[in-house]
């Protein structure tokens, strides 16, 4: 259950509303006026609650879960406790995060720069902009309708933030331009100078790092990870991409519509990330190859080529992740012989 010293609930709703926002049907024999206060996990869940089952090994919890309704695929309609209101739909888990949304709106502070905030009398605050506690705006820098600076982030020289955007507590931004309705979370680092270096026994002469980060629109990147600007080409970041804590994307990175990369991941300089590619936990890109439409690289995995379309790889160096388990299996096999 959400606390409520962190989290204002908005409902409640009839799940009939609920319905007719996620595009779901409401079971045979359902209430259309129920009352749903809260949303809550299967076990959990009681009177006024609605839940969702998206996962079948999650069917017994289901059929002995007190929530007064669920959201639901058809096919386990039959399954449903006595008395319990369904919400039907193709995409459980969509809907239910439609419907978490509904609840809990989220709140942000009063569009107000707080007395502590610095910020230069060259920059340009747009309506409706909030400015936390000892935050930094600098010269020429540009903020757009409803962004939100929080406490202690720092926003560089020139950098530009598109409208909705909220800044996390603690972030850093110079050298970019950052699209609309992104959220960055606390300790950000963006547009940090890229790791490039002459190597040689005079010493490692560091070559300048001229491009900058763009930041498309509704990108979401995670708490203390870092996005090096580019060296001469940019550093680009498509729209709706997902960035996870603690990632590293390189200078002249790259990267598409949609892309995931998930916590730890790294991207090495100068590779191409096109659309809707997914990278794994702790997962690593070389630098200079193509990464293509819709690959899938496991945790833990290092790709040191560039990839087709839709594949699947796992392994370092990555392989076919069907080839991958193969051979895990083969190795298994072999070493329990060995050992027999």
């Amino acid at each position: 259950m959400a606390d409520p010293r962190f989290f204002k609930n908005d409902g409640p709703f009839t799940i009939a509303e609920l319905a007719d926002a996620v595009g779901g049907e409401l079971s045979d024999g359902c209430d259309p006026q129920l009352k749903i206060q809260d949303v809550a996990p299967l076990d959990e869940a009681g009177e006024g609650d609605i839940s969702f089952l998206d996962n079948r090994k999650y069917v017994p919890a289901f059929e002995a879960s007190k929530a007064s309704a669920c959201i639901v695929m058809s096919e386990f309609q039959d399954r449903a406790p006595d008395g319990m209101a369904l919400i039907l739909t193709d995409t459980p888990y969509r809907a239910y995060a439609k419907i978490a949304h509904a609840m809990y709106p989220g709140t942000r502070p009063d569009a107000t720069v707080h007395p502590s905030a610095s910020v230069d009398p060259s920059a340009t605050l747009a309506e409706n902009v909030s400015i936390g506690a000892n935050a930094v705006v600098e010269a020429d820098a540009s903020l757009a309708y409803g962004v939100l600076v929080g406490p202690g982030a720092i926003l560089g020289r020139g950098v530009t933030v598109g409208e909705g955007t909220q800044i996390g507590a603690g972030a850093s931004l110079s050298h970019c331009d950052v699209g609309a309705n992104c959220e960055l979370h606390p300790g950000v680092r963006i547009g940090t100078r890229g790791f490039g270096f002459d190597m040689s026994a005079e010493g490692h002469l560091d070559v300048p790092q001229l491009g900058r980060v763009i930041v498309g629109n509704q990108v979401e990147i995670g708490a203390n990870s870092t996005i090096d600007r580019g060296a001469g080409p940019d550093t680009v970041i498509g729209d709706g991409c997902k960035i996870d804590n603690l990632v590293q994307i390189g200078h002249n990175v790259r990267m598409g519509n949609g892309c995931v990369v998930v916590a730890q991941a790294g991207v090495a300089g100068s590779a191409t990330l096109e659309d809707f590619v997914v990278l794994a936990a702790q997962s690593g890109v070389a630098g200079h190859i193509t990464v293509a439409p819709g690959t899938q690289l496991a945790a833990r995995s290092g790709l040191m080529r560039a990839s087709e379309p839709g594949a699947k790889l796992a392994g370092n160096p990555a392989i076919s992740a069907k080839e991958y388990f193969r051979q895990m299996a083969v190795l298994a096999k072999l070493t329990k012989d060995r050992n027999s």
